[in-house]
């Protein structure tokens, strides 16, 4: 068997957590806990593509509000 992360073909979630990272996600695969999908049943490239476009800043949301202030 195959990984469901690596196939190419294959359709895509992307989901979000509460710290505002980002993750492809198999739409085969069901959703974990703690994460929510914001974008769904798409390519590979077009969800790698939303999430260049969302994920502009990798710190961890508790991070940018402790930072912040």
């Amino acid at each position: 068997m195959s990984n469901p992360f690596d196939d190419g073909d294959a359709r895509y979630h992307v989901l979000v957590n509460d710290e505002g990272q980002y993750s492809l996600w198999p739409a085969t695969v069901a959703c974990p806990d703690g994460w929510e999908v914001v974008r769904v049943d798409d390519s590979r490239a077009a969800c790698l593509t939303y999430i260049e476009e969302h994920w502009t800043d990798m710190r961890p949301a508790s991070l940018v509000r402790s930072q912040d202030g």
